[in-house]
């Protein structure tokens, strides 16, 4: 579900556009599940996200919502996380009916006026584990080239919706976090191969993310990165230096040969840039 949202400045509401209905259901047959839900979030407007207490006209509340720490998206690949939560419901609502559905969502930006909010395609699936508690899991579907833009990168929040064939709806926000991160990239090359004892090795390499803004990758500036080694008949890495990416996030540096091993660069990420280890490149030292 794609629907991002904009704060009108005049009237306060929360507008919705842009919002694409699956092919599958582009004759109009059936509403779908998340053109449903872009308006139900319209009629909501920025109550819809003004506190954790639900809000709406259903009897159901959320829950024991858990979403990954961080997402990484790139630039054409759609991503889906799984989100899964507790359903509490009245006695009077039959979560398996075909006029009953819910789901996971995540916005962006302050609580009362969400920047973009994103979620699935198709509604969540639940198991009853009481007559009135349901186990439910979903998935927040994301298309970096028409739902994201670089301003979209950091933290999220978690929400949940849940709606019927009658326009009866709830939604409910600020069930957890999320960082929604720029993909990264991250090369390594180690020269000359192979090298004396002693003598100098220099190592080079490329950091660059997901410019969602132009659908390519890009350098990632004067950020820290560490230059790693391990020797041959090691598993483990250790840190030989942090060096900081150029202007266009090219790395280089320099050290001296003393063992067989693997040199490679590892980029701890940020709020905004996902972690990224290079693959390791050999250097036998004669």
């Amino acid at each position: 579900m794609r629907i991002r949202a904009t704060v009108a400045a005049a009237s306060g509401a929360l507008a919705l556009s842009a919002l694409a209905v699956p092919a599958a259901q582009a004759d109009g047959s059936a509403p779908s599940y998340r053109a449903e839900a872009a308006k139900v979030l319209g009629s909501h407007g920025k109550t819809a996200f003004t506190a954790t207490a639900p809000v709406g006209d259903l009897d159901v509340s959320f829950s024991n919502f858990k979403i990954a720490s961080a997402i990484a998206v790139g630039t054409t690949n759609r991503v889906s996380t799984t989100v899964t939560y507790t359903l509490t419901h009245g006695a009077d609502i039959d979560i398996n009916s075909d006029d009953f559905d819910n789901g996971p969502l995540i916005y962006k930006g302050s609580i009362d006026a969400p920047e973009n909010v994103l979620g699935g395609d198709l509604p969540a699936t639940c198991t009853a584990t009481s007559s009135t508690t349901a186990s439910c899991k979903g998935l927040i579907d994301i298309d970096p080239a028409d739902e994201l833009s670089n301003s979209d990168a950091g933290t999220w929040s978690g929400a949940g919706l849940a709606l019927t064939s009658n326009d009866g709806s709830t939604v409910q926000g600020g069930l957890a976090t999320t960082k929604l991160q720029r993909y990264s990239k991250l090369t390594v090359n180690a020269s000359p191969e192979p090298v004396k004892k002693g003598k100098t090795v220099t190592v080079t390499g490329l950091l660059s993310r997901a410019n969602w803004d132009t659908g390519k990758y890009a350098g990632y500036t004067v950020q820290s990165v560490q230059l790693q080694f391990r020797k041959k008949s090691s598993d483990t890495y250790t840190t030989v230096k942090t060096v900081k990416s150029d202007s266009t996030g090219n790395l280089k540096t320099t050290t001296t040969a003393t063992v067989d091993g693997y040199f490679r660069y590892n980029f701890a990420g940020t709020s905004t840039t996902s972690a990224v280890k290079a693959t390791g490149d050999y250097v036998d030292v004669q």
